[in-house]
């Protein structure tokens, strides 16, 4: 008989690609992402979604999917995101972080890597 799974530290984790190059290739520092990094975090804290139980927004290093930034990924669903602002970061917390619902319009597609 197996023991129940603990429940999950987070509920959902965002992570947002801060990676910058050096060598002029694409990057998601080069596309805003850290200003999307800083809005995402403050509304998610802002509405009461931070916190064990809830949602953590994390910084990354390369996520290697360069060729769509800038990029973010929810887990545990693996979701991939591309967007444009802080409107595209408000539609993913609302729908995606506060009720599950991907974003469909915002996607990345599967096949863009770096």
């Amino acid at each position: 008989m197996s023991t129940p799974a603990a429940p999950p530290y987070y509920q959902r984790h965002i992570f947002f690609c801060l990676n910058q190059r050096s060598n002029g290739e694409n990057c998601c520092a080069d596309h805003g992402a850290q200003a999307a990094f800083d809005h995402c975090k403050a509304r998610v804290k802002a509405e009461g979604l931070a916190g064990v139980g809830q949602v953590r927004v994390n910084k990354s290093g390369c996520l290697d999917r360069c060729a769509g930034a800038p990029v973010a990924v929810v887990y545990p669903e693996g979701t991939w995101y591309s967007y444009v602002d802080t409107s595209d970061i408000d539609e993913i917390i609302e729908a995606h972080l506060k009720n599950g619902q991907v974003v469909e319009r915002l996607l990345l597609p599967p096949d863009v890597g770096r």
